[in-house]
């Protein structure tokens, strides 16, 4: 409900005389009949704000703010279509950044102007769910004008919420892109110039020129009647996701009353007279219809596991192969060296066996702009359950090509975990009593058999022979299909058959019992 304030609650409650609630008078008045409540607090929203020990009732907003009455019209249209426990919610950084304390759903907290490609993301891995992306205009128009230009240029089935009030106001009144001509800021003193800082973007407009989105409009928070547009927009919004039709876009001109230096009241009706005639309130896209009756045509496309040459069960879901006995749950492995030594391309080839066993697998690489003699290093995770982060902190299995790696990155692995470091024996000034050491000579090794290039193959080698989480057979596969060169795959195949012998016949360094699920 609006008050004469202002706009920022986000629930009231209105009553008629007909049942009675706990909430309600002890001692209600016409006689003692009771109350049925008609209108109440949204659902999707928490009984209480957990962010301050004080004030749990209260939201964050200041006084006027729009963003409490957007959160509104938002929940009801969400607990209307029954979609409260479908739905994920994507927030990046701005006034709304505590909006998880606040929706009772699914939220993920993300950073500056990175939400449509988040949201882009959760909608592809969890396409049944609802995914909203919620931004303000310094987020989406600055920072994140690439992330929502291509999100809408892909038609990502996902629901963005623009809430446009032409200012930076979290950060203290800098200029942002939607900043009217003439409009004052801490970084325009003298007023938006298009001859210095450029015009304002219409980013209805602009997403409107793609081929893609399904549905765009422009909406205002400037009286009743236009707030009832804008919830009857956002319920759309959220109904072109439902039925699957595409990408759906509700630009919303909001107050800001604090960082504008005026009233709630007054800044209600400056977006009357003077925000509207500069951002038309406007339909700019509806193909719903349409997009409901075509079916879309896609190429012919192979599945993963036909790609792969995974095993698949009778409800299309990937299976382990018989011969492939993963005696674990996760294993995070961290490959680290010179730019040249094979670091990142080691980690792909570990991901690609992982995948055609039918695991779980991520890869993620760290390199500086050198394309020789810089540090490099990978995190590698093969698991048999989805994996959560892609970053490994602290390493099962450290592959470590230089003593300058081993140094940097051996405290991190974990107690009786292995260490596989490119040398002859350790540095004398380094000592590992928490880990399983081995030391095995891959760039000598390597020279010998023709070429240091295939170092980092000797120490694939010697991971899967001693740690047992991948195969070797799967791990000559991977290479006959990656190496094009038949001299450089008959040097693989030695230097992988030459790391799995050295385990075989060389005694560790300061062993520990091994790490559960390396038997």
């Amino acid at each position: 409900m609006e008050s004469k304030s202002g706009i920022s609650t986000i629930a009231a409650t209105t009553v008629t005389e007909t049942q009675s609630d706990a909430r309600l008078p002890a001692n209600p008045p016409n006689n003692g009949e009771a109350y049925e409540i008609l209108h109440s607090k949204s659902t999707l929203f928490y009984d209480e704000y957990s962010r301050k020990a004080e004030g749990k009732k209260q939201t964050h907003y200041c006084p006027g703010c729009g963003h409490g009455l957007v959160h509104k019209l938002i929940a009801e249209a969400l607990q209307d279509l029954g979609e409260q426990d479908n739905t994920i919610f994507v927030s990046p950084v701005g006034c709304s950044v505590f909006a998880y304390y606040y929706f009772d759903v699914g939220n993920v907290q993300v950073a500056h102007g990175r939400a449509p490609a988040s949201a882009s993301a959760i909608k592809r891995s969890c396409p049944g769910r609802m995914v909203i992306s919620y931004q303000g205009d310094g987020d989406l128009a600055a920072i994140g004008t690439a992330e929502i230009v291509h999100a809408a240029n892909r038609g990502e089935k996902i629901t963005v919420f623009f809430v446009n009030n032409g200012i930076y106001g979290m950060t203290g009144g800098q200029m942002a892109p939607t900043t009217m001509i003439g409009e004052k800021s801490t970084t325009s003193p003298w007023g938006r110039r298009p001859s210095n800082e450029g015009y304002p973007l219409h980013m209805a407009e602009l997403l409107a020129t793609l081929e893609a989105p399904i549905y765009i409009e422009r909406v205002a928070l400037s009286d009743g009647k236009n707030i009832m547009k804008a919830r009857r927009a956002i319920r759309k919004a959220l109904e072109v996701q439902r039925d699957g039709a595409g990408f759906s876009f509700v630009e919303i001109l909001s107050p800001c009353p604090t960082i504008w230096g005026k009233d709630p009241v007054a800044a209600r009706q400056w977006i009357a007279d003077k925000i509207i005639p500069a951002f038309p309130l406007s339909v700019f896209r509806d193909h719903a219809p349409e997009a409901l009756a075509v079916k879309e045509v896609e190429p012919p496309q192979r599945s993963v596991a036909e790609v792969l040459g995974i095993a698949t069960s009778n409800d299309g879901d990937t299976t382990h192969r018989a011969e492939f006995d993963h005696r674990f749950e996760d294993v995070k492995i961290k490959i680290a060296g010179l730019g040249g030594q094979g670091v990142l391309l080691l980690g792909q080839l570990l991901i690609e066996m992982g995948m055609r066993e039918g695991l779980e697998v991520n890869w993620l690489p760290s390199y500086g702009p050198e394309m020789r003699s810089g540090s490099a290093h990978c995190h590698v995770c093969l698991s048999r359950e989805p994996i959560g982060s892609p970053l490994v902190s602290h390493p099962d299995v450290l592959v470590a090509m230089n003593e300058v790696s081993l140094r940097k990155f051996a405290h991190e692995v974990v107690r009786g975990g292995v260490i596989l470091y490119n040398g002859a024996k350790l540095p004398e000034n380094i000592s590992i009593a928490h880990a399983q050491v081995v030391a095995i000579p891959a760039s000598e090794i390597a020279d010998k058999l023709g070429s240091t290039k295939v170092a980092n193959i000797v120490m694939m080698g010697a991971l899967l022979e001693e740690t047992e989480c991948l195969a070797a057979g799967t791990a000559w596969s991977v290479l006959q299909d990656k190496v094009k060169k038949l001299d450089l795959l008959e040097l693989d195949r030695k230097a992988l058959n030459a790391g799995r012998l050295f385990i075989d016949e060389h005694a560790h360094i300061g062993a520990l019992d091994q790490p559960d699920g390396f038997a």
